[in-house]
């Protein structure tokens, strides 16, 4: 045991004075393996960061709602046989919120495109978000200042608004939001609450930090327009378990109000977030297959080099290997060597992408979220040692059972 620990520091040792010796052609031969595990981890942060950053939003949503829309979020159906549906009304949500037994909490939704303004500061194309003071119950919403809108509020069609984490950031600087009046449109909103940071910039319009929430009967007080809008209905059902039971029961619900016989299509739709999920899933699995193919195809090249890299250095190093052979050394020890040499190359290379992927990872978790784990770090040096034994196999057998007289004799 003591003599193959004696061999391996050995090695080591010759191996990592062989790369001093050649700083040059070392680094560029470790290029291959840098990129590929700069890709690699780079990767693998910002999916990670996205993914924390997407299940976050998820769950200031609400995992267990159904929203019921004219159009689907995701589907197969033709544009424009949707475009032709009915709209669903507020005499709809009215009769739906009557008839329906199994939802925590329903509530209509309908949303405009505004700008919102305080002083010289504003935001443009700002979701401006109607609906009662039941909303917020269909949510996880949090509050950093000020709370929801009130019944009361509510039902008098008042001029409040609750602001998202973003709009209030870029609005309110200080964080001085609350009883601030904000221009919306003409019409001045006194701001009763501002969200935490809720969601997440991959739900795009779904987003709550870059929307605005205001009573829905104040949208169709000054907004004239919104009157021809479609409702949303908004459905919390009691727990996750009775997602399902409660869908039922909305789709039955629904099919009654819109006086559908039984061998009619549905003219509404019932979207979930699994919607948002598969197609998030989707996305995500073409950026990882493409991010794999870019990374293998950069190690693939970075062995290549590294293993014509350690040809090149067994010729050059032949006499060294006849010398070594011709006074006891084994080939248990030269392959090691090899072996050794050709890992230190890929660990070093591994360790130095490892580094810039990380310092980018900071940089660009300014414009997108990122986030480094323990197990990605362990992984690139895994693949880095992997990628160097595997393209050192060949070098190192070749110089293992090299003749001890036929080198001697090499020029």
């Amino acid at each position: 045991m003591g003599n193959i620990i004696f061999e391996f520091k050995e090695g080591l040792f010759i191996a990592l004075r062989a790369l001093k010796a050649n700083k040059v052609r070392s680094i560029l031969t470790m290029l291959g393996i840098f990129i590929g595990i700069t890709v690699v981890v780079l990767m693998s942060t910002a999916i990670k960061g996205i993914d924390n950053s997407f299940q976050k939003g998820i769950s200031a949503l609400g995992s267990d709602v159904l929203y019921i829309d004219k159009w689907a979020w995701f589907s197969n159906v033709e544009w424009w046989k949707m475009r032709n549906r009915r709209n669903i009304t507020m005499e709809d949500y009215k009769k739906f919120k009557d008839s329906a037994k199994l939802p925590l909490a329903v509530a209509p939704t309908l949303s405009s495109r505004q700008t919102i303004k305080f002083g010289d500061r504003r935001v443009d194309n700002v979701f401006l978000n109607g609906s009662t003071s039941d909303y917020v119950k269909t949510t996880n919403f949090t509050f950093a200042q000020g709370r929801f809108y009130s019944d009361v509020e509510s039902n008098s069609s008042r001029q409040v608004v609750v602001l998202g984490s973003e709009i209030a950031k870029e609005l309110f600087p200080r964080g001085d939001a609350i009883d601030k009046n904000v221009k919306i449109g003409k019409e001045s909103f006194k701001v009763v609450g501002v969200l935490t940071e809720q969601g997440s910039f991959i739900l795009g319009p779904f987003n709550p930090d870059n929307r605005a929430y205001v009573p829905i009967g104040t949208i169709f007080k000054n907004f004239k327009t919104m009157h021809r809008s479609t409702v949303t209905i908004t459905v919390r059902a009691k727990n996750p378990a009775l997602v399902e039971e409660t869908k039922i029961e909305a789709e039955g619900v629904m099919r009654k109000i819109r006086g559908l016989k039984y061998d009619e299509p549905n003219d509404f739709s019932i979207n979930q977030q699994e919607g948002l999920m598969d197609n998030y899933n989707s996305v995500v699995g073409v950026i990882k297959i493409a991010g794999l193919f870019i990374t293998g195809l950069s190690l693939f090249v970075g062995a290549i080099g590294i293993m014509n890299i350690m040809f090149v250095s067994v010729r050059e190093r032949t006499r060294e290997i006849g010398i070594r052979k011709a006074i006891g050394a084994k080939k248990r020890t030269i392959l090691t060597q090899f072996l050794l040499e050709a890992s230190a190359i890929c660990v070093v290379g591994g360790i130095a992408g490892l580094i810039a992927a990380v310092i980018l990872s900071m940089i660009i978790n300014q414009f997108i979220p990122t986030s480094v784990q323990v197990d990605v770090v362990i992984i690139a040096i895994g693949v880095s040692l992997l990628t160097g034994i595997l393209s050192g196999i060949a070098p190192a057998y070749t110089a293992a059972k090299l003749d001890p007289v036929d080198s001697l004799r090499y020029e």
